[in-house]
């Protein structure tokens, strides 16, 4: 592990001004999103997609990374140039999503745990050598009558910080994503509840395993109510609680903390990372963004799986960004929505 790389490639990855690009939908995910939108499912719409997204002109200006599916880190742009390649050319650091996806939890109804640990030190080794230079594995937390049981967050603790070891063995930055879910009725203060439950099981097991948080990132859920709920926490309620909860559980020496938008609207997450960063101006981490829908939705639903919506797709991505970047610095605002539209 050479800890002085690892603490370079997460400083960049965590810029002033910029955040990371989810565009690691498995193959599933990705063809119901083109089934929606009438698209073909096959793997070269896929790639075509994936082109899209990273040869947006101008996207580096507001991204600083973005996390690969396994299939995508093996093709290349339409102009036949690898994807990691071309992501690094452009100055966006190249990643790779390596668990093999949540399954159910023996013996616990309702609750899930991220598979993907065997084989994974033969595979970080292929995934670097392609160029990657960190990586994600994403755990998640279910809030339901009697749920999450401890068993849940222990065990997806405990892969998450087996997974962060080996990721820093190899050299790349972990990205460590514990999502405690949005769905159910659940108030502002149950989930706040479990999420620093959750946060510190996971900081815990982290440091059994010797992962160095300084060569990290976090990629937190926020603390919002439950989709459900008819209680719902404004944009202030929201912010404040995310980083009360975070000053609660996460060490300083972490890297930065870049957000999941979790099921939360465009708009919505947007404004709850500014309001986060325009009230709190000395926390011991930046924070930042890694969104995948609320990113993409606008230039996925223009582009529609033809060529010729490539252009006005990329201006909406592009805009997405740069209103997160924004965000990033509490520059964020609604009139820019408006002036946008």
């Amino acid at each position: 592990m050479n800890l002085q790389t690892l603490q370079a490639t997460a400083k960049e990855m965590v810029a002033k001004g910029k955040g990371i690009l989810a565009m690691d939908e498995s193959t599933g995910t990705c063809n119901k999103r083109f089934k929606k939108i009438g698209s073909e499912e096959t793997v070269e719409q896929r790639r075509a997609y994936r082109d899209l997204l990273l040869t947006c002109p101008g996207l580096s200006n507001h991204i600083s990374g973005a996390i690969l599916y396994d299939e995508t880190i093996r093709q290349a742009t339409l102009n036949n140039v690898p994807f990691p390649q071309y992501a690094e050319k452009q100055g966006i650091i190249p990643g790779i999503k390596v668990d093999t996806g949540a399954m159910n939890l023996a013996g616990h109804p309702g609750e899930k745990v991220t598979e993907g640990l065997d084989g994974l030190r033969e595979r970080f080794a292929e995934y670097r050598k392609m160029g990657a230079r960190f990586a994600k594995w994403r755990a998640v937390i279910t809030i339901g009558p009697g749920i999450p049981s401890h068993a849940c967050i222990q065990a997806n603790a405990h892969a998450l910080a087996r997974y962060a070891a080996l990721a820093q063995e190899a050299d790349l930055v972990p990205i460590v994503e514990p999502e405690v879910l949005i769905d159910g009725d659940h108030t502002l203060e149950r989930c706040y509840d479990v999420t620093r439950a959750t946060l510190r099981r996971v900081f815990s097991e982290l440091a059994v395993q010797g992962v160095a948080f300084e060569g990290m990132i976090l990629k937190a859920s926020m603390v919002v109510s439950g989709e459900a709920s008819p209680q719902q926490a404004n944009v202030e309620e929201v912010a404040r609680e995310t980083v009360r909860c975070l000053l609660n559980t996460v060490p300083p020496a972490v890297a930065g903390i870049a957000f999941l938008s979790g099921g939360q609207g465009n708009e919505q997450a947007t404004a709850h990372l500014n309001t986060m960063n325009r009230l709190f101006k000395s926390l011991p981490w930046p924070l930042t963004f890694s969104y995948g829908r609320a990113l993409q939705q606008p230039a996925l639903e223009t582009w529609r799986g033809k060529k010729e919506n490539v252009a006005q797709a990329q201006k909406l991505l592009l805009l997405r960004a740069k209103l997160n970047g924004a965000a990033t610095l509490g520059q964020y605002s609604e009139k820019m929505e408006k002036e946008a539209a």
